[in-house]
């Protein structure tokens, strides 16, 4: 990629309503790179004024939606995945110089799993995705604060689709070890799913819901404001983004045969019908482990419990059809 597409940072304050639009160039196996030069095009031909920039490292999109919003824009736009949303949206919460919900955010997927925009219908295809930004037409989503263990510290992230504990961590990070190769589609975070069942074991963990207390061996863990992941797999199929709740599945000690036997559930909604699975609603939950199990949320490795999940209702402006 030419590096005239992009400054690194943002240069000047906004006289005009442009767009800001933060473009991931390592997505969905550095196919924002590639595929970039095109989307301008296709802005540009839409009558969009915008600023691009360029993110150089990871976090680095949350820095840049922060210093977007203090320097006057209102619009952004993430180019990327699920990640890439992820942290512009952390951007938006995070930063106090206006209510994040006087912030219009707006996705072009270039991702991998894009189950963001899988929820709310946003389409794959580049000129869909710009019409839908051109009509912006927004509705209010929930978001979920997360604490976590973090090198002996308490991190903390927003997350805006889902969350997975457990052996969904455990395959999501062996993922991203591939994606920071350059390796990236679809059939990678299956076949991770299936080669870490053999040896993955379910953790002991203690479970508190609005005051209702779990104890057992678990062997996975959704929490979900939307109802997919993995690429379209439904782990909390009746999520519903703006309802004010956290959907969440437990799934408890499970063979690895029936795990793979149980997979057309995942993708079909109905996971709920396999009896070693629980599925509720809940304003916050706590978990806690022996030994530390690991968290993913919106396709990222984060930390560590013990965790504390809480809802945020109506925190988030998004732009979708």
């Amino acid at each position: 990629m030419k590096k005239n597409y992009f400054s690194g940072k943002i240069e000047c304050k906004v006289t005009d309503r442009k767009w800001l639009v933060i473009v991931n160039p390592n997505a969905g196996g550095r196919r924002g790179e590639h595929e970039w030069p095109g989307i301008r095009k296709l802005l540009q031909n839409e009558g969009f004024l915008f600023d691009p920039v360029l993110t150089e490292a990871p976090m680095h999109a949350v820095s840049l939606a922060q210093e977007g919003v203090a320097r006057g824009y209102r619009d952004i736009i993430a180019v990327g995945g699920d990640g890439t949303l992820n942290e512009v949206a952390n951007g938006v919460l995070h930063q106090q110089k206006v209510p994040a919900t006087e912030i219009n955010l707006g996705m072009i997927t270039v991702g991998t799993g894009n189950d963001w925009a899988r929820m709310f219908s946003v389409p794959s295809g580049f000129t869909g995705a710009i019409r839908v930004l051109k009509e912006k037409k927004t509705r209010l989503q929930d978001v979920c604060r997360v604490t976590f263990g973090s090198n002996g510290s308490t991190g903390e992230r927003f997350f805006v689709n889902l969350a997975g504990i457990g052996f969904d961590a455990e395959v999501v990070k062996r993922t991203n070890r591939e994606k920071m190769k350059g390796h990236s589609n679809s059939m990678i975070y299956l076949w991770y799913l299936l080669t870490t069942l053999f040896y993955y074991r379910s953790t002991r963990l203690q479970i508190i819901a609005e005051e209702r207390e779990r104890k057992g061996e678990y062997f996975d863990i959704s929490i979900g404001i939307g109802k997919y992941n993995g690429g379209g797999m439904m782990t909390v199929p009746y999520a519903i983004a703006d309802d004010g709740l956290l959907d969440v599945t437990l799934i408890r000690k499970i063979g690895k045969w029936e795990v793979i036997r149980s997979l057309p559930l995942l993708f079909n909604g109905k996971i709920g019908q396999n009896k070693k699975v629980e599925i509720f609603r809940t304003r916050s939950i706590e978990i806690t482990s022996d030994p530390p199990v690991n968290l993913e949320a919106d396709g990222e490795a984060l930390g560590t419990s013990p965790f504390r999940f809480e809802i945020v209702p109506s925190a988030l402006r998004v732009i979708v059809p």
